[in-house]
């Protein structure tokens, strides 16, 4: 990987204001259990992610550990609002690998976000109607109790 590559990889993988970690860059070596608390993924999905291709390369101690450090934590994060977007994991995998292909990906990565953003944008609207109809809802309710009670025939 070139320095340019590297660079764009980690300006990309930090989709939001870079996160306060709990520890200083170069002394970052996570185990897979602190990660898994931090993040709230259990340690089968991290090396789900990791087998699938989803997570980049982890690195791994003498003995074997996987240690992660705070730019993976950087990608879970980024990993994690994909997933709340309802980008299907195949997609998500997708813009891993056009990640970890370097610049001349950036316009087929653009497409991905954009198309999940329109895709966001109708889960919005399709939301926004939902609770209209929830406030009708709660508005007749808290109306027809605040009526008087009308005499029995």
């Amino acid at each position: 990987m070139t320095v340019m590559e590297s660079t764009s990889a980690k300006v990309d993988a930090c989709a939001t204001a870079p996160q306060a970690h709990p520890r200083p860059e170069g002394r970052d070596g996570y185990t897979i259990s602190e990660v898994a608390a931090l993040t709230g993924l259990t340690a089968h999905t991290l090396r789900w992610y990791e087998r699938i291709g989803l997570m980049p390369h982890v690195d791994r101690s003498h003995t074997g550990q996987r240690r992660f450090t705070s730019r993976d934590l950087d990608w879970l994060a980024f990993v994690g609002k994909l997933r709340l977007t309802g980008m299907p994991v195949a997609d998500m995998v997708r813009y891993a690998e056009l990640l970890r292909e370097g610049e001349h990906t950036f316009e087929e990565r653009q497409e991905l976000l954009e198309a999940t953003r329109r895709d966001v944008i109708t889960r919005i609207a399709e939301l926004q109607d939902t609770l209209a109809v929830l406030d009708h809802k709660i508005d007749f309710y808290a109306s027809a109790r605040r009526a008087p009670e009308r005499p029995s025939a």
